[in-house]
Parts: C-alpha cells; sequence; structure tokens
C-alpha cells in the first residue's frame, strides 16, 4: 500500500473548541471512545478527555501509560496525560474555576450524569451537548478521504476475488472478504444469495450459492478498514439465466443508485437524494420492496453522520463521505442493492469504490 498523507488530528480541538460558545458551555468533557481517538489519536479502550478554552487534559489508566504518550506525541496533540483508575479527581482539578461544562448526552447515562454533576464537578453547570464531535468528524480531510479510499480499494480487490469463484458451488459463508492489506472488516460481512437476498441484512449461512436450480442473485455487502477508517461497499452478483422479473430488479435499482451518485453535491439536502433514488424505485412500482434509507457518513466507524434518508435534516458538504445504496427486495424473486462510497465535493462527487457493476 502507497505511503498515506497524514490527517490532521493536532488542530481538532480548537475546531472543538471554536463551538463552545454555540452549545453554552465553556469546557466539554469526551467520553466517547471514537471521538477522544478522533480529538487525540488515542486508542486505547479507556480515556475521558477533558477540552477547555486553553488546555486539554487525557486521563487513562496504567495499561496505556506508554501508548497515550506515544500516539498524542504523534499526532502532534498538546494535553496533560494523567494515569487514574478514577478520571474524576484529574478531571475535577484540571476544571477548576469553570461553571459550564458540556457532557455528550448520546454517551453518558443517567446514572454517569449524576456521578459527574455530584462528584466530580458539583460547582459547575453541566451542559448536554449532542453530536458535537460527531458533526466535526463528518468533514474529512485529505490524509482521511485517502485512508478511506485505500480501504475501499482493498474491497474492490476482494470482490474480485469472490466473482471469480460464485459460480463454484461455495456456501454463502466461504465468500467473506479476503485480506487483501485491511486491518480487518468494517463490519459483519453480508453474503445472501436466492431468497436470502430479499433480507437486507442477512447473516451468512451455508446455504449453497445457486442451489435453487434457477437464476438468482448474491447480494455482497462488506467492507475493510484502513488505520481505523471504514470502506463499505455493495454489489449484486447474477448466478444462472435470471428472469424478466429479475432483470428489471437488477435495471432499475441500478438507474435509481446512478441517479443518487449523479445528484450528491455540496448544499444538495441528503433527503433530496433519498428522494431522487426513491422515485426511480416508486416509478417501477417497487416503492414498499425498498424498506431502508439511502445511505450514510463512514469514517471512523461504519455509520456515521450525515444520514441519507427521508427524514434527515442533513445537508452535505464536501468532505462528507458517503454511501449510495437503494434496493428492491421481493421474497420470491430475491433481493438486489447496489452500494458505492463517495467523497462529495463542490460540484459532484467522487467515487471512492471502483468494482465493476453486473
Amino acid at each position: 500500500m502507497p505511503e498515506l498523507p497524514p490527517v490532521e488530528t493536532a488542530e481538532r480541538m480548537d475546531r472543538l473548541r471554536a463551538r463552545f460558545e454555540h452549545e453554552g458551555c465553556d469546557a466539554m468533557v469526551v467520553t466517547d471512545l471514537v471521538n477522544v481517538r478522533y480529538l487525540t489519536g488515542f486508542t486505547g479502550s479507556n480515556a475521558t478527555l477533558l477540552v477547555t478554552a486553553d488546555a486539554a487534559a487525557l486521563v487513562t489508566d496504567g495499561r496505556y501509560r506508554t501508548q497515550s504518550a506515544e500516539q498524542l506525541e504523534a499526532s502532534g496533540v498538546e494535553a496533560s496525560i494523567a494515569i487514574a483508575n478514577d478520571p474524576g479527581p484529574e478531571l475535577a482539578a484540571a476544571a477548576r474555576g469553570i461553571t459550564r461544562i458540556g457532557l455528550e448526552a448520546d454517551d453518558v447515562s443517567w446514572a454517569a450524569q449524576r456521578r459527574w454533576s455530584i462528584d466530580t464537578f458539583s460547582w459547575a453547570h453541566l451542559v448536554p451537548t449532542e453530536g458535537v464531535v460527531l458533526r466535526l468528524r463528518s468533514v474529512k480531510d485529505a490524509g482521511e478521504v485517502a485512508r478511506l479510499e485505500a480501504a475501499c480499494g482493498i474491497a474492490d480487490a476482494a470482490l474480485a476475488d469472490v466473482s471469480q469463484r460464485i459460480h463454484d458451488g461455495l456456501t454463502e459463508q466461504q465468500d467473506a472478504m479476503a485480506d487483501h492489506g485491511s486491518d480487518g472488516p468494517s463490519f459483519e460481512t453480508i453474503v445472501a444469495s436466492g431468497p436470502n437476498g430479499a433480507k437486507p441484512h442477512a447473516r451468512p449461512s451455508d446455504r449453497v450459492i445457486g442451489s435453487s436450480g434457477g437464476g438468482e442473485f448474491v447480494v455482497v455487502d462488506f467492507g475493510a478498514t484502513v488505520d481505523g477508517y471504514h470502506s463499505d461497499m455493495t454489489r449484486t452478483l447474477p448466478v444462472g439465466t435470471l428472469s424478466d422479473t429479475q432483470e428489471r430488479m437488477y435495471d432499475v435499482v441500478r438507474r435509481s443508485q446512478a441517479a443518487g451518485v449523479e445528484r450528491v453535491a455540496a448544499g444538495v439536502t441528503c433527503k433530496a437524494v433519498d428522494d431522487t433514488c426513491r422515485d426511480v424505485i416508486d416509478d417501477a412500482g417497487w416503492a414498499e420492496a425498498f424498506a431502508h434509507g439511502t445511505g450514510h457518513g463512514i469514517g471512523l466507524v461504519i455509520h456515521e453522520s450525515p444520514r441519507l434518508s427521508s427524514v434527515s435534516a442533513d445537508v452535505l458538504e464536501a468532505g462528507h463521505c458517503v454511501t449510495v445504496e437503494p434496493g428492491v427486495y421481493l421474497p420470491e424473486h430475491g433481493g438486489v442493492r447496489i452500494e458505492d462510497s463517495v467523497v462529495v465535493t463542490d460540484d459532484g462527487c467522487r467515487l471512492l469504490t471502483g468494482s465493476p457493476y453486473a
């Protein structure tokens, strides 16, 4: 794999600080480990981060004494590091005098909020915040896009391997993604053939591909990870001679997906992309057979902001990396889903996935 450009970790806490006034706080406690990683580069399983207007404090346990120091230094992040089994006293000392402290409401339980309020920051007003770091994460820098594109390239290579063997009487379980340099799979691989393909999130089984005796589809949905960044792609592969209905299913989904990709651009609402995909499928008479959203953001987790759906209020921005994945699922004929990952640009988007369509 070629050398990838660095990610811009060091400047992220300043971007978070710029949000404090809007969120009604003067400091923020970050407890979501993915958000801690995004802001500091630290990948340990135990960490709490306090970000104030002019400083930051990371508290972890003794297992990560060396790792935390190495990773923050490598990321160019300036923060004090404390080793403690209970982060409360360390964070209380670092936040003394700050009267408005934000908590990640999506990550903090009611019981934890009470502990923060009574035991740690008893003098302060605690402010619930929602999705602050997640919104920062949604716009990718060049280093992040490069990692997502590398992960997509690994998935493309794996699909090429699978496609060559798909007619060899394999079971669904035997068609999991091969390792082409991925750190690991993005999520549990979906390989669903015949009637199983009509279940959008079917799990691989011992069903032999092509065992229906006629034409069928194989839905393959999978991804790779590179430096923690997750790719996502779906292709639907035909096996045998398809029926007229199956041929039409594939054509409709392919046109829907192409129209959705064409609609993606900075300033376009996520709902508009979903509407574009859905209109093609609705016009074909299969509105009820497309029962999930059109796509989602990808990054340090496989599903993140923004969301492309009929109820989304998100607006696409340059640097968003999203999937476009409409589908049609008919139990008597199987399922078809086609998914690409793209990076949003000012005037459109660029494909990150490169596998050919059936």
